[in-house]
Parts: structure tokens; sequence; C-alpha cells
């Protein structure tokens, strides 16, 4: 009974917040989300990125070492989203990758993994996160436009947000006590913010297609806590930290590759790709209590 409770704890603050966003967008389809994604992308995000892996107790190993198991979990996702979309007949399967490669991490994953593990979950949960978005601004912007643009990366302040980190990390340098406070106050109002906004998105994105949205989707929600299972079984994994690769493997897609792909992919692409986070994430509020409550189970 103590582990369905644990499970109703972890998942209910970020239904109920998404459901909030959900029920604001419906009911007000002209609700400007433009200064939630411009706080997110440029505040919320670097500062979410500094407090989780500089002040939650994650040694510089446990960065690397999950950053690189989540990479291989990322070739992994590469692999089923090529197949997958070969036998849907996709004629352009480069820019339509993105949903399979990099799922969402940071709106859904990372709350998660603080409400299930605390701050050392949030601090493992982060460091995946940060390799997603990094992910973003140069395999994904690479896959939409088909051509690599660093000037996106220089400009991005989460890139800077996680090279201050890393270096913190390296040489154990602890952060000043008013810099931990701000990022902390911050962060918990980004994680607020961005479930929200992602409620309010699922009211706007629309399912162009819907059997192939189906069908990707289970590559996504279905597929990636396989791979997850399979990484922790041959590297040994366990504790805490194998739950929250775990669960951040099954996340669905992020609505990030819905924004990368409205500047740099065709219409038709872009039709693709919002379908598939709609429908991802709607089968994944079914998936992820699931997924969630086999990681505290047998990763704890």
């Amino acid at each position: 009974m103590e582990i369905y409770l644990k499970l109703f704890e972890v998942i209910f603050p970020v239904f109920f917040v998404v459901g909030i966003g959900y029920y604001l967008g419906k009911n007000n389809s002209k609700i400007d989300t433009t200064f939630i994604t411009n706080f997110a992308a440029n505040i919320g995000t670097p500062a979410m990125i500094i407090y989780a892996l500089t002040s939650t107790g994650i040694s510089f190993e446990i960065f690397k070492d999950y950053s690189w198991y989540f990479l291989i979990a990322i070739v992994a996702f590469t692999f089923i989203g090529i197949i997958f979309l070969f036998f849907l007949k996709t004629k352009d399967i480069i820019r339509e990758l993105p949903p399979f490669i990099m799922p969402n991490t940071g709106n859904i994953g990372m709350p998660i993994c603080l409400f299930a593990y605390g701050n050392e979950g949030l601090g493992v949960a982060a460091s995946i996160g940060a390799l997603i978005v990094l992910c973003h601004f140069t395999l994904g912007i690479f896959l939409a436009d088909r051509k690599f643009n660093i000037n996106v990366i220089l400009k991005n302040p989460p890139f800077y947000a996680i090279i201050i980190s890393v270096i913190f990390l390296y040489f154990k340098i602890e952060l000043p006590v008013f810099i931990e406070n701000t990022t902390f106050l911050l962060m918990y109002a980004t994680i607020f913010l961005i479930l929200m906004s992602l409620g309010i998105a699922l009211t706007r994105f629309k399912v162009f297609s819907f059997k192939k949205a189906v069908i990707s989707s289970i590559g996504r929600v279905i597929l990636g806590p396989i791979v997850a299972l399979l990484i922790i079984r041959y590297f040994d994994l366990s504790g805490f930290a194998a739950g929250v690769l775990l669960i951040q493997c099954s996340m669905p897609s992020a609505v990030l590759n819905y924004l990368v792909a409205s500047i740099y992919s065709p219409k038709k692409i872009v039709d693709s790709v919002a379908s598939t986070i709609v429908v991802s994430t709607v089968m994944s509020f079914a998936t992820i209590p699931v997924v969630v409550f086999f990681a505290l189970k047998y990763f704890n």
C-alpha cells in the first residue's frame, strides 16, 4: 500500500498542473505562452540546470556516467526511429527522427524524478536533461534543417549553464548561497510554468495522421523504457539513479521538437511532429504511472 501512496504523491502534482494548463487553454484559446517560452529558455532552464547539477549532491562521476548511459539510449532511439519510419513509408525520415530521439526529460521527467527520488534524483535527471538540451540545439536542428548551425548553440543560455555547472562539478566548487537560493526559486517557478504550458500546448496541437502518430508514439513511450532496462541490465546499474534513467527514457516526445521543427522544417513535417508529441504525451498519462511504480519498487 505504501508504494501506491508514493506513486500517487509523485504523479498527482505533475498531472494536476498539466491539467490546469489544459483547462486554461480550453477556456481561453488566446492565452499567449510566449512569455513562458522565453522565460524558460533564457532564465528558467539555465537556473534549473545550475541548481540541479551543483546543489543536489551529485558528483561529476555520476554526471559523466549517466550522460554516457543516456547517450547510448539516444543511439538506440535513433535506430528505433529509423526502423519505425521506414516501415511507415515516411518520405523524409531524417526530419521526422527528433520525436523518437529526444524525450520530454525536462518538462515532465525532471519534476517526476524530483518527487520520486528527492534532490539526488533531480540531480541525475538534470544530467540527462542537460544532454537532451544540447541535442535539441545541435542534433535536433541538424535533422530539422539538414545543416549544422554553431550560432544557435552560442546564443543558447542553457549551453553556458551546462558549461558553468560542469566546471563547478569537476572542481568541486561550492555554489554561493545567494546563487543557490536564487536558482532554487527560479527552478520551481519554471517547473510550474512549463508543466502548465504543456497543458496549454495540448489544446493547440492537432493530430493529422492518427495511425502514424500512435505507431510512432509506441516507439517512444513503450520501447523507451525497454531500452533503459537493457542498459540497466548490461551495465548492472542499481539504486535511485537507475530508476531515474528508466523514468527519463520513458518520457513522451518533447514539445521543443515541435518548436525546432516549426522554424527549420516544412509544414508537413511540423504537422507530423506535432501529432507524435500530442499522442505520445496522452499515451504517457497511462504509461508513466506504470514505469514510476516499477522504478520505485525495484530501484530505490
